[in-house]
């Protein structure tokens, strides 16, 4: 087909959507027949990735290289320490960083590609373990792996059966399936997961506290109860925050008055400026301790029962309100 008649081809919107959708489908379909098929197969290989007292080495090449590469980037980041080793560049020195204690995962669609079953046989030679992920069980990389985890595919979604689609999508889930198992059987923590991701949103998401954001000291919007709303509003107008911690006389938390507040009882009532704090404040504010994540706490600001606020007050062990927190302050440390 020439590239106008291509073109033409995809002013058909619907007939272009339904291209995609048919290889949406036919890959969930494969990842679903893949689930039904698990067997003791998949039981042994994860087995033999907990009793690996060395480095898990992925290899692979082409589109099972890359596959490799990724399950190797997320043992590593859960807890499996892993590398991906290219199987031509290993047998030019880079078979150098194995140990025998290591084991080896192979990646192959056919379990044919001579380089991947050259490097299978000589870590075998070393004294590792070998697996040998592949969509066919019968093949010589199958035969001279200790384990093999069959992951099998009926056809590509390429509409010649030729691109690796589907088995390349199969052999990703499988790895995760491999992976995800292994976080639940460790006990991998969400403190696990933050000590290996420290930086960018993600990690800074799950490392970040609600005491490293708050305000607090002087920047801490404070009144007593019994003190009128035009005493107080010099509070809320300075500390620009948007309302302010309103305590008893020992120092515990008795409400919060924030904007809305204030511009709702002004509304009603000609004298407002002279009620008592009291009859304007929330006398049932919604607090968080300084060790929540920040993170949670804002989805506690936007999933709120009575409705989404901006702030939260941070009180201590004893209903002491030890800080503010807004959602700018989330915004500014770049959580979102």
């Amino acid at each position: 087909m020439s590239k106008a008649a291509a073109r033409a081809a995809a002013d058909d919107a619907q007939a272009v959507m339904a291209m995609g959708a048919r290889v949406l489908a036919q890959e969930s379909e494969a990842l679903a027949a893949l689930g039904e098929g698990l067997d003791e197969r998949f039981v042994a290989v994860v087995r033999e990735l907990l009793d690996c007292r060395g480095m898990v080495l992925l290899t692979g090449i082409g589109k099972s290289g890359l596959v490799a590469r990724k399950l190797a980037a997320t043992l590593t980041s859960t807890g499996t320490p892993s590398h991906f080793i290219h199987p031509v560049e290993a047998v030019h020195g880079d078979l150098g960083i194995v140990r025998q204690a290591d084991m080896l995962m192979a990646v192959s669609r056919s379990g044919n590609n001579p380089e991947v079953v050259d490097i299978a046989g000589r870590c075998r030679q070393l004294g590792m373990r070998t697996v040998a992920l592949t969509g066919r069980e019968k093949s010589p990389l199958s035969d001279i792996c200790h384990l093999v985890l069959p992951i099998p595919v009926d056809r590509e979604a390429c509409p010649l059966d030729l691109t690796p689609t589907t088995s390349a999508v199969a052999a990703m889930a499988m790895g995760d399936a491999l992976a995800m198992t292994l976080i639940t059987l460790r006990g991998f923590k969400v403190e696990d997961f933050a000590m290996f991701h420290p930086s960018g949103v993600l990690g800074r998401s799950l490392l970040v506290r609600v005491g490293e954001l708050m305000h607090t000291g002087d920047e801490l919007p404070l009144v007593k109860e019994g003190m009128t709303l035009r005493q107080c509003l010099p509070e809320i107008v300075d500390k620009r925050l948007g309302g302010t911690c309103i305590v008893d006389g020992r120092g515990k938390l008795c409400g919060v008055c924030v904007d809305g507040d204030v511009k709702r009882v002004l509304l009603a009532n000609d004298n407002a400026l002279e009620l008592p704090i009291d009859e304007v404040m929330n006398p049932a504010p919604t607090t968080v301790n300084p060790d929540m994540l920040a993170v949670s706490a804002l989805r506690i600001m936007e999933n709120r029962p009575q409705g989404p606020v901006t702030l939260l007050i941070v009180t201590d062990g004893e209903d002491r309100p030890v800080g503010l927190l807004h959602i700018h302050d989330i915004l500014k440390a770049g959580l979102l």
